[in-house]
């Protein structure tokens, strides 16, 4: 199972973007194989609007089952949820420990957006 996770670096040991529709990358992360890609998202990090739900298609075409990120705006968990893509908010200092915490079952699914359109 692929699990993205909001990033501001290239590794495991980045630290973790607490935004989603303007995270400046997204970890994707095989549960399975443990090996990672990291997608760059700073077409989105700019925008005007519309940051959310590009973001959340972009995961969602990435095969992702899960998101860990610290904040989700409402447009983008409606695409995220309409993809049957779970959300989990995550106050983890790196990515690493976001899997960790995800892995251990600390997390649990967001059942809506924690945070207005336009959050910065």
């Amino acid at each position: 199972m692929k699990l993205v996770i909001t990033t501001t670096g290239q590794t495991l040991d980045a630290p973790m973007d607490r935004r989603f529709g303007r995270a400046e990358g997204f970890l994707v992360y095989d549960l399975e194989t443990e090996v990672y890609t990291v997608i760059d998202n700073h077409q989105n990090f700019q925008a005007a609007q519309g940051a959310g739900i590009q973001a959340a298609q972009h995961v969602v075409n990435c095969g992702a089952r899960a998101v860990i990120t610290g904040h989700c705006g409402p447009k983008a968990f409606r695409v995220l949820s309409a993809a049957k893509v779970a959300i989990y908010n995550c106050e983890a200092a790196t990515v690493a420990d976001a899997i960790d915490q995800y892995k251990s079952g600390h997390l649990k699914p967001a059942q809506s957006a924690d945070v207005e359109g336009h959050w910065v």
